[in-house]
């Protein structure tokens, strides 16, 4: 037998162990049905690719009444969490703040990663860290999964495949699962710095478009002097052909409040990854594959939070996949195609309208003037229900006279 699988023919393939894979590898498990879990990473949780900023449950179910949160995201551990939130502070180009709050957690993701990983394991699921997916071979009843690292080479069954595995997914494409007609990627480099004299209860976001044009930049707590410094942008939206990395430099150097909190700072890591802004595609199901977390674009599109989507997302993927199979089993048929279904009931509407507030937030983020006039437009709670992709018609209404 291929050390270190116990077999070569499962029930379910999970492709990807981040929260999402890891997350439907455990419920599926749960569900009574044999899992494997594969990642290319040879460490779960590293390199980092994520602020790793999430809004306490109470939070989020405040601004999406209808997502049914998984107590992963619920109670996460105290040795993951960096740091505990109180506020957000947003900077606009002329450096007037607002600020409203947002109780929350600043997360050590490699150590979140990890221990959503280990539930997983405990609950029967099996781990191939280091393993990269090469290619799938389907046939009536079964995908052959052929896969290659740390371990060698081997091929294993499924019959039902989870693709968990980011923006650039494997599965996705192998599958054929089109992304939306405008979809876009948005960047993300974040430095960990030390040393720092910054507001250790507060997140904070500075826009303006001489340190971050068509995004913004953050500045996360991270306990005892630490901070995630980072840039969110897109390209098509840069007027200077510059990096995030130099954008993310001029900040900290230059900015006449940032530079002053990060002054003598000191970068122990640095960062970066994916961000997809676009939304979902119009199918992350077949009747034997299905996409959760990044691959599927389960994004915050105005802010690029993700964490408890993806959870949510990887909850509902483990308990479809293994119904799916047990119904199989007893002769009913295979078929995860309610997937899509379940989780756009959950959360899809807050998915769609953030993708939609983006598209408006872009009209205001290529301008200085613009942003500064909607700063003064806006009060704090509309900025932060704006944020979170809810944009009701009388506010509409209003920013878009703002636009003329």
């Amino acid at each position: 037998m291929f050390y270190p699988l116990s077999k070569k023919n499962y029930d379910v393939v999970v492709v990807g162990a981040g929260p999402a894979g890891s997350v439907a590898a455990k419920y599926a498990a749960l569900g009574g049905v044999d899992v494997l879990f594969v990642d290319r990473k040879r460490e779960i949780g590293t390199p980092i690719q994520c602020a790793g900023f999430t809004p306490d449950a109470s939070e989020i179910e405040n601004l999406i009444p209808g997502l049914k949160l998984p107590r992963e995201i619920k109670k996460i551990p105290k040795s993951a969490i960096l740091a505990k939130t109180a506020k957000q502070r947003l900077y606009s180009p002329d450096l007037k703040s607002k600020e409203f709050d947002v109780d929350g957690y600043v997360l050590d993701r490699h150590l979140f990663d990890l221990d959503l990983a280990e539930q997983a394991a405990n609950e029967g699921a099996e781990l191939l860290c280091g393993t990269a997916v090469r290619s799938v071979l389907s046939g009536s009843t079964k995908h052959t999964i052929r896969l290659s690292g740390v371990f060698g080479k081997t091929d294993v069954t499924a019959k039902v495949i989870i693709g968990a595995d980011g923006p650039s997914s494997f599965v996705g494409k192998t599958f054929g699962f089109q992304k939306p007609a405008d979809y876009e990627r948005g960047i993300g480099f974040e430095y960990k710095m030390t040393d720092v004299d910054i507001d250790t209860k507060s997140l904070e976001m500075f826009f303006g478009n001489k340190y971050v044009p068509g995004g913004y930049i953050w500045i996360f707590p991270e306990g005892d002097g630490k901070a995630n410094v980072g840039i969110g942008l897109r390209h098509s939206l840069c007027t200077e052909n510059l990096s995030a990395r130099d954008f993310l430099n001029r900040f900290i150097q230059e900015h006449p409040i940032a530079s002053e909190k990060l002054k003598g700072g000191k970068i122990t890591s640095v960062h970066g990854g994916v961000i997809p802004v676009s939304g979902a595609p119009d199918r992350t199901a077949t009747h034997s594959v299905l996409l959760a977390g990044d691959a599927a674009g389960h994004i915050m599109a105005t802010n690029g939070g993700g964490i408890p989507f993806a959870v949510a997302a990887g909850k509902i993927a483990g308990d479809v996949a293994a119904e799916a199979v047990l119904d199989d089993k007893c002769g009913r048929g295979l078929s995860v195609a309610d997937y899509d279904n379940r989780w756009r009931a959950d959360f899809g509407d807050a998915l769609a309208s953030s993708v939609q507030a983006r598209k408006l937030m872009d009209k205001f983020l290529v301008s200085d003037r613009r942003i500064n006039a909607a700063f003064k437009f806006l009060p704090a709670d509309k900025l932060k229900e704006m944020q979170c992709g809810n944009i009701p018609s009388s506010l509409k209404r209003g920013l878009d006279l703002l636009l003329k």
